[in-house]
């Protein structure tokens, strides 16, 4: 499994870049195959569309299987909501031993901390709010004591065509514990072409442009705005 990062290739680890060179077959969804074609050519590519995650582990480990050198992707990190778990989930639920090699990746959270400025200095709880797979009252028991405890919190998955109320929820529950004028970054296709970044407050949050290709990330009780920047206290100048 490989982590391609954020999408740019200059994000990538000299690791990863090796490993897809060498590999035989890549297999991942097509908008992550997209955006390292560059780099795959000659190659054979197996790609699909999304939800097709368990296909695409199998074809990988049937490749595998057969003695060929696969490269398995994920966007940032395969062991951040990547697809390190359900390989090695797969391998044990199928009772089968072949060699795995995980490469790390740069998370879109970090991607997106580093064009805000310094949103992570202090504890943080990244939390999806994607419920095809956790429940939903399960995220927002998450959501409600990352947000009782102060955390800062990046969300993933924040909106979709199909999910566009669990954002809306996510700011009332957030707004029961942090201050209205809490900063928060709103990062969109870090890295990648089209991408925007936003500072705003959380009592405004939803009004900007949210997907699924952005990344929320919102302040604790020490985080502030500087310039254009948005930076959370590590405790230097407390």
């Amino acid at each position: 499994m490989v982590g391609i990062g954020p999408g740019a290739q200059d994000e990538m680890s000299q690791r990863a870049l090796h490993a897809l060179k060498n590999a035989e077959i890549i297999v991942g969804y097509k908008l992550y195959t997209d955006l390292i074609k560059n780099i795959t050519e000659n190659k054979k590519i197996i790609a699909s569309a999304m939800r097709k995650e368990i296909d695409r582990v199998k074809l990988a480990i049937q490749e595998a299987l057969k003695g060929k050198k696969v490269c398995l992707i994920s966007s940032g990190d395969p062991g951040v909501y990547g697809m390190a778990g359900l390989v090695l989930e797969t391998l044990y639920e199928d009772n089968l031993n072949i060699p795995v090699e995980i490469v790390s990746g740069i998370p879109s959270a970090n991607a997106a901390a580093s064009v805000l400025g310094a949103p992570l200095m202090h504890d943080y709880a990244v939390i999806s709010l994607s419920d095809l797979l956790t429940p939903w009252d399960t995220i927002e028991r998450r959501i409600r004591c990352a947000a009782e405890a102060d955390f800062v919190i990046v969300l993933y998955n924040p909106k979709s065509s199909q999910r566009d109320w669990q954002i809306e929820k996510t700011a009332d529950v957030v707004l029961g514990y942090k201050p209205p004028e809490t900063p928060v970054g709103i990062v969109k296709n870090v890295t990648r072409e089209g991408e925007s970044v936003v500072i705003t407050t959380l009592d405004k949050m939803t009004l900007h442009f949210i997907d699924m290709t952005t990344v929320i990330i919102i302040g604790n009780s020490t985080s502030f705005k500087y310039l254009n920047y948005m930076i959370t206290r590590r405790g230097y100048y407390s």
